[in-house]
């Protein structure tokens, strides 16, 4: 008989509704039936693509011995951590702080007042590696609860009390000001000594994508010329892009490589992985004009819309790293990994000699089994590229027929928010305007289904319903990144408009008199902490996202609320950026752009006139960091919904555009090649 789960919309849930664990959904009622029955919470978090979250589930959720054991001693409360991110934060930080890390499965004990006081992340079904079984677990959990109530709720007190004292106010400086271009220098010699020189990227294994410190290191090329940044930039997209962490067939970046070298992933492909080094490297494009640049960020935005969109027009989370390996036996990596064999199988002796050279195909392999990861080791690539093509087509077309890796379809807002951004540019600078119109689909899709008519966002919907959880930050700030990007594309100021009643909530309900800013609304559920978090960790914080998008807002219309409230977000990256740039890259990619300006670019002109699409272009092309772009006719009613535009007029009645910082303005130049000279950092 199927759970509690059975009602809920979370695919991740959904996979455990049919479990013998009598599972409850984050819930007052939940916590209400263990306050009730005098028992301890289980609390167990994770997310439909996480491999060791299936591997737990199989090995104890699914057990009926297990089961018991926890329907009788606890209430078990599954979350899916990407949709309560809140509740996730304040327990994963309470796990990190007792135990030095984390992950997912995690696996807390809880007070009935949801005071944590045990924690752990995957646990065996028997003991292995010096690590307890599962079911000892819970039989210590249990013992303790019985025997040792009182020193229980000493441990969960002193716990919640360590939570509640943490505070970043004491880290943001006095005068809560930006960084000045000293600090950002700092931050750059602190990510040249993390720099792997030999094998791109930053630090060891595992490795992932550091997409928001490329990003920061882009922008501050572009405004210091600085040649480390980019070379260190260049090497890090060569050597993704060329190893096994990209489909090679198919396009696409899983979510990281378990070891130092790029070579094996951890087989997962996340939508904000994908979205953000979509845009990396078209933004590397942009500045280099690299081929390899343009060809990933192509093919990993028709990944996106091939494998992830929805028939509502928004975009699904995940795939999961396990298949089927054909045997009916659910195996990491199986859809991706080949070995000889299958090669020969496909495309004969010949060209499969030919493919394994340049995939790194070996009879060793280098993964599990014999079989390999593919790659292109060959940092030239193959000089038969017709027939590599031939190659390639033969070997997807064959991976297709075997069973596909499952897919979290519900849709996250702040995701979304950050595929449109790298679809709408990507589609903007390589004229594929079937990708400017997935940005504009998935948009449509925020609006009418995620906002309310308080212009309030929900975090998800799947099936074009919404889903029951309010948004976050990240929701509203990445959101608005989205949308000002997109309307920065197509001139449909309507998009800033949107951005607009996001960015209002952000400083209604999210920001702090001094400043600071919280990850959950004013108004939000109240859980043992308010989570707090301005460092990076696969995405950009809601923090600094928020900063960003409230620059790009404020350079937009002028709003001096808008602008201060940005910068005073900033004094955050002015506190860490020196001692922990890894972490706060995308904090420190606003900065170079509040320190820029940011550059404010208006282009005026029929929109069906091809001088003023030179024009747009060149804007868009421009590489001073953050810049923002306007595209109206005058008298238009975009033009009143996007200040920037306002009393421009044709220069001797040919379009032209305005290049501003701080509402001061350059004269206006009718010249393509004159206005990307004037953006060229």
């Amino acid at each position: 008989m199927p759970n509690r789960l059975a009602h809920e919309t979370s695919p991740y849930l959904l996979q455990h509704a049919d479990n013998p664990v009598d599972w409850w959904p984050w819930s007052a009622d939940a916590f209400e039936e263990a306050r009730r029955r005098g028992v301890p919470v289980l609390l167990s978090v994770g997310y439909s693509s996480c491999h060791w979250c299936h591997v737990m589930a199989h090995e104890s959720f699914e057990d009926p011995d297990t089961a018991a054991l926890l329907n009788e001693h606890f209430v078990p409360v599954k979350v899916d951590r990407e949709e309560r991110p809140d509740v996730d934060a304040v327990y994963m930080e309470a796990v990190q702080a007792a135990t030095g890390q984390g992950g997912w499965p995690m696996t807390v004990f809880l007070t009935p007042d949801a005071e944590p006081f045990y924690f752990g992340t995957y646990f065996p079904p028997a003991p292995r590696h010096g690590m307890p079984s599962f079911g000892q677990v819970l039989e210590g959990v249990r013992s303790a609860w019985t025997d040792r109530r009182d020193e229980v709720g000493e441990v969960a007190g002193r716990i919640v009390a360590d939570l509640a004292g943490r505070s970043l106010t004491e880290s943001l400086p006095a005068d809560r000001r930006p960084p000045r271009p000293e600090e950002l220098h700092t931050a750059l010699m602190g990510l040249t000594r993390d720099f792997d020189a030999v094998r791109g990227g930053f630090g060891g294994a595992p490795k992932f994508p550091p997409s928001m410190v490329l990003e920061f290191l882009l922008r501050h090329h572009a405004r210091t010329g600085s040649a480390a940044a980019l070379e260190m930039v260049q090497a890090t997209c060569a050597a993704m892009a060329r190893g096994g962490i990209y489909d090679q067939l198919g396009g696409g970046f899983a979510r990281y490589a378990v070891d130092a070298t790029w070579t094996v992933p951890h087989f997962e492909k996340m939508l904000y992985d994908n979205a953000l080094l979509c845009r990396t490297y078209a933004h590397l494009w942009r500045a280099t004009g690299s081929d390899l640049a343009r060809r990933v960020a192509l093919e990993t935005a028709d990944f996106m819309v091939r494998e992830l969109r929805t028939d509502q027009g928004g975009f699904a989370s995940a795939l999961d790293a396990d298949s089927d390996d054909g045997s009916g036996k659910h195996v990491e990596g199986a859809y991706y990994v080949w070995t000889p064999e299958q090669l020969r199988a496909v495309l004969g002796e010949k060209d499969a000699e030919f493919a394994a050279a340049c995939f790194g195909v070996t009879e060793e392999g280098t993964f599990e089994e014999g079989a390999s990861v593919l790659q292109l080791p060959d940092p030239d690539g193959p000089v038969d590229a017709e027939r590599m093509a031939s190659v390639k087509e033969r070997l997807l077309a064959a991976r297709a027929e075997r069973p596909r890796p499952g897919r979290d379809d519900k849709v996250v807002a702040a995701w979304n928010g950050l595929a449109i951004a790298a679809l709408a540019e990507t589609g903007a600078y390589f004229d594929r305007p079937d990708l400017v119109q997935a940005a504009t689909d998935a948009a449509d899709l925020l609006v009418r289904v995620h906002m309310d008519w308080q212009a309030r966002l929900h975090r998800t919907s799947r099936d074009g319903a919404p889903g029951a959880n309010s948004g976050v930050l990240e929701d509203y700030a990445d959101v608005a990144e989205g949308f000002l990007a997109l309307a920065a594309v197509t001139g449909e100021g309507v998009w800033t408009e949107f951005a607009g009643f996001f960015l209002d909530t952000v400083l209604l309900q999210f920001t702090t008199e001094d400043g600071a800013l919280y990850d959950t609304a004013a108004d939000a559920e109240t859980l043992i902490r308010r989570p707090q978090d301005p460092t990076d960790n696969a995405t950009p914080s809601g923090w600094t996202a928020a900063a960003g998008a409230l620059l790009s807002y404020a350079a937009l219309t002028g709003s001096e609320l808008h602008r201060t409230a940005a910068e005073r977000a900033l004094g955050i990256v002015t506190a860490l950026g020196g001692r922990a740039p890894r972490f706060i890259g995308w904090g420190l990619a606003v900065a170079e752009a509040a320190l820029d300006g940011p550059r404010e670019i208006a282009v005026v002109g029929p929109q069906d006139d091809p001088a003023t699409a030179a024009l747009h272009r060149a804007a868009l092309l421009g590489t001073a960091p953050g810049a923002v772009v306007a595209l109206g006719s005058p008298g238009s009613d975009d033009s009143g919904e996007v200040p920037l535009l306002r009393d421009r007029p044709l220069v001797d009645g040919r379009p032209a555009a305005y290049v501003c910082r701080h509402f001061t303005c350059e004269r206006p130049t009718t010249d393509p090649e004159e206005l990307a000279e004037r953006l060229r950092g």
